[in-house]
């Protein structure tokens, strides 16, 4: 296959071509969203996983066989994926979970009618592209990254999974209705979890006290996910992900770019951030 074959572009977003098919997005196109929908919207490799386990553990209120007895993608399905149509998504009871990795420009007309919950989450760009670089190598329905040096490029430029980051995160950071938007960060998390869990409980309204908070922190401390069998994606064929390469729940830390990236890429990639979100007032986390 060509690196093109690898892509379907829906609305001027590259997206897999093995797990979006023409079916699957018309679905996605007419969704029906809830006003009680909660969904979560990440840029990959910015802790979806790790909010899959976080939010159903919230709204369970700590029962931990909310994540211990279905897969995340069942758990808490991706609506653009081919899958979703085959779940039933219409009856499922509220409040109803949802990911979508999708620029907010391309979000389905009922989004923007229902104004469902959104959690987005961030990550620093560097860590993104390290994550996605060893994500890439072991996933057969992504493009093999070749060359660290042409796939940063490729990256920075947003010829990649789900296009450029850049785009991705400004689009969400300048959407309307944002009092139904919870903005947070990966670094956020990795440094206080509990106050995140405490947070983002707060957020959609579900009142915990503290010992459940602790309780649903430590379940989700990545050692922990890591051991998830319906998280980790070891149920997952391995001609469809080769974790022997790299595993999907790799290391989950903060500034593993510094081991990644050398001097020179480091400080083009910041270059190009510094460009690319100039106009930005948002204050992150890395920044």
């Amino acid at each position: 296959m060509t690196e093109a074959e690898f892509y379907t572009v829906y609305k001027g977003v590259p997206m897999s071509a093995r797990l979006h098919h023409p079916p699957g997005l018309k679905y996605f196109e007419e969704f029906s969203f809830r006003s009680d929908d909660i969904i979560i919207v990440t840029y990959p490799k910015s802790g979806t996983t790790w909010t899959q386990e976080i939010v159903p553990l919230i709204m369970s209120g700590g029962d931990p066989a909310s994540v211990e007895t279905l897969p995340n993608w069942r758990r808490v399905p991706w609506l653009e994926m081919d899958e979703s149509q085959s779940l039933n998504l219409e009856e499922r009871p509220s409040p109803r979970m949802f990911a979508t990795h999708c620029h907010y420009n391309i979000m389905p007309p009922s989004f923007f009618k229902a104004k469902p919950k959104v959690i987005y989450v961030m990550r620093n760009p560097k860590d993104v592209f390290t994550s996605s670089f060893h994500y890439y190598g072991m996933a057969s329905f992504m493009v093999n990254p070749g060359p660290q040096s042409e796939f940063l490029h490729k990256f920075l430029d947003g010829k990649v999974n789900f296009g450029s980051w850049f785009d991705h995160v400004k689009g969400w950071l300048n959407a309307e209705d944002k009092e139904h938007i919870m903005y947070i960060s990966y670094e956020e998390m990795i440094m206080d979890l509990k106050d995140s869990v405490a947070r983002i409980a707060q957020f959609l309204d579900k009142s915990l006290d503290a010992e459940v908070i602790e309780k649903i922190a430590e379940c989700c401390l990545f050692k922990n996910m890591k051991q998830n069998k319906m998280s980790n994606y070891s149920t997952a064929p391995p001609e469809f992900m080769d974790q022997t390469k790299s595993e999907f729940l790799r290391k989950g830390i903060v500034g593993d770019w510094k081991n990644q990236l050398t001097v020179a890429e480091a400080e083009y990639f910041d270059a190009v951030y510094k460009d690319k979100m100039k106009d930005v007032k948002y204050k992150f986390v890395w920044d």
